[in-house]
């Protein structure tokens, strides 16, 4: 939900600072492109290098950055960059100055100059917390706008256990990724998403099976449910797990077993993501017990599993919107047209094996969309976390 923000992140000098690394660290996993300044006496408790390599940005601290060559850091420019101004760990004094506009540093600076919405998690010693001139400070702060992340209470730096503590840096994270999520079109539509492969068994130790990691269809429900949708996965075997545990997980083999499981569960969803790689043919009859070789050959006669994209297509209502996915080899634009006609899509998403490192098996994969009109998307190579959120992205156009 963050794959578009730009986040900044304001570091000042408490002892709390440590726990700015594991924030910048949770930004970074929700796809935010985040930069961090930090005050001088920030510095002391956390190294900008650290705060760099977490970022993958350079750490803005002064005004200069090469006093002999007069480069200066434009405060201004980053100010209007940002999406979300984030102070965590907020202390007193910092506090103090973002209330009086006392822009002695480049933090405040910035600060004054941003137009986005801005939080503040404050980390101090309990009596500095409770002091008439903090509450008032945050209270000023609060009735212009700015978020306030209150502190928890427990044991602090001082040795005192009180109320002061600055919030875990996941749950700062959470608080900030709820606030955009507000403005997905997918918050609150439940989606069912297929992904994996399906395994047809032979006998009880051999099946008919592709190279599906079933990364698509995890990574897929993972960023549904992080914009706010009531997801369903169906999936085949996968090493993957889904990280958000508000996912709704149904682990199947077959392509009988996926078709009964989005039976049950595309008549009730807003949104179908249909990534599996499922299998178009099954054995007839699978054998009890293991086939033993022999110097004859055997012959396997194969039936025809049920087409789960083509009954979703049929099934579904005007209110209902479908994605399917296609793998050529030959022809890929064409065969691909053809079936987005035939199966009643929204979306399809192509990718071809011919294109090095797409497809199966890898992280990343290049693919193009087709929509409705002929539309026709072509995607550079990219992390297949990157691709959902283009898919994602689209679906959201789409529906808006």
């Amino acid at each position: 939900m963050l794959s578009d923000k730009k986040i900044l992140v304001g570091i000042t000098g408490s002892i709390a600072a440590y726990k700015s690394a594991i924030l910048v660290r949770e930004f970074v996993k929700l796809g935010a492109d985040v930069k961090v300044i930090m005050t001088q006496a920030a510095t002391e408790f956390i190294s900008p290098l650290t705060l760099s390599t977490l970022s993958k940005n350079p750490v803005s601290i002064e005004f200069v950055k090469d006093e002999e060559r007069g480069i200066w850091e434009n405060h201004v420019d980053l100010g209007l960059w940002a999406d979300a101004f984030v102070f965590a760990p907020l202390s007193a004094n910092t506090l103090s100055k973002m209330v009086s506009g006392n822009s002695d540093n480049f933090l405040i600076a910035t600060y004054l100059s941003a137009k986005c919405p801005v939080w503040v998690a404050p980390a101090m010693d309990l009596d500095m917390f409770k002091h008439f001139s903090t509450q008032e400070n945050l209270s000023k702060l609060s009735e212009k706008g700015v978020h306030i992340v209150e502190p928890t209470a427990g044991e602090l730096a001082s040795g005192l256990e009180g109320k002061g503590r600055m919030e875990e840096p996941e749950n700062i994270a959470r608080v900030v990724h709820e606030y955009f999520m507000d403005d997905s079109e997918l918050k609150g539509k439940k989606i069912v998403i297929t992904g994996g492969p399906t395994y047809e068994a032979i006998d009880p130790v051999r099946f008919i099976g592709n190279h599906s990691s079933g990364l698509t269809g995890v990574l897929l429900a993972d960023a549904c449910a992080n914009r706010g949708a009531e997801v369903v996965l169906v999936t085949g075997p996968t090493k993957y797990k889904v990280q958000n545990p508000t996912i709704k997980t149904l682990s199947i083999q077959t392509a009988e077993q996926m078709m009964d499981a989005v039976k049950g569960e595309w008549p009730s969803s807003q949104v179908g993501i249909f990534s599996a790689a499922v299998s178009d043919y099954r054995p007839a009859k699978a054998a009890s017990e293991k086939i033993k070789k022999s110097d004859q050959d055997i012959e396997l006669k194969l039936v025809k599993n049920p087409d789960i994209l083509a009954w979703a297509g049929e099934t579904r209502t005007s209110d209902q919107y479908l994605v399917g996915f296609a793998l050529e080899t030959e022809n890929e634009e064409e065969n691909a047209k053809g079936k987005f006609e035939r199966k009643k899509l929204d979306l399809l998403v192509l990718n071809s094996l011919k294109d090095e490192r797409a497809g199966f098996r890898h992280s990343t994969n290049k693919v193009t969309f087709i929509q409705k009109n002929n539309k026709l998307t072509n995607f550079e190579l990219k992390e297949k976390s990157e691709m959902v959120e283009d898919i994602l992205n689209a679906i959201e156009e789409d529906i808006k």
